[in-house]
């Protein structure tokens, strides 16, 4: 069961990670995973950026063993190997301000304010990736080992205007 890098045969596929179609020609990972409802395996598509950001292992182990040539390959790569040496960080969703304050932050277990920036999470289980609950942005350093989210947070909230990628660099800044 070797997961691989190849080119999209067609446009049907969804990326697991970010929800978005391949595009036919496109470069994708597949993640192949035995099958739980009949024999064989079944292989589950990434974008391969999605895949170095939520499936750290399965992407290191097919750039290790691809031929093509992958834009930000080591930007890539350094992401994985973050997300490897810190488990929690593939669980990185985006980032958002807080519609409400009801939320608790899953690190210090406080109400999350009303408009203060947080991290939105997920879990994978069973192939699919499921919402988790949040943290504070200030709490990524205890809750995921390390402070460097944003990169993650853009990738996955694309809608985020560069002076909001700043407010939330200094929300990261103020507990760390």
């Amino acid at each position: 069961m070797a997961h691989t890098i190849e080119h999209a045969a067609s446009a049907r596929a969804k990326c697991r990670a970010c929800g978005e179609r391949i595009a036919k020609a496109e470069l994708r990972l597949g993640e192949r995973l035995p099958n739980p409802f009949a024999e064989g395996e079944m292989t589950h598509w990434y974008h391969p950026v999605c895949a170095a950001l939520k499936r750290p292992e399965p992407y290191l182990e097919a750039a290790a063993t691809t031929e093509h040539a992958l834009e930000r390959r080591e930007w890539m790569d350094e992401q994985a190997a973050l997300g490897v040496a810190h488990r929690r960080l593939p669980r990185v969703d985006g980032a958002q301000r807080a519609p409400t304050g009801r939320a608790r932050c899953r690190s210090c277990r406080e109400l999350i304010e009303k408009d203060a920036w947080r991290i939105a999470l997920v879990f994978y289980e069973e192939g699919r990736f499921q919402p988790s609950g949040f943290v504070h942005a200030g709490c990524c350093g205890e809750y995921f080992g390390t402070c460097r989210v944003i990169e993650r947070a853009r990738h996955f909230c694309p809608g985020l205007e560069e002076s909001d990628v700043e407010e939330l660099k200094r929300a990261i800044e103020v507990r760390s």
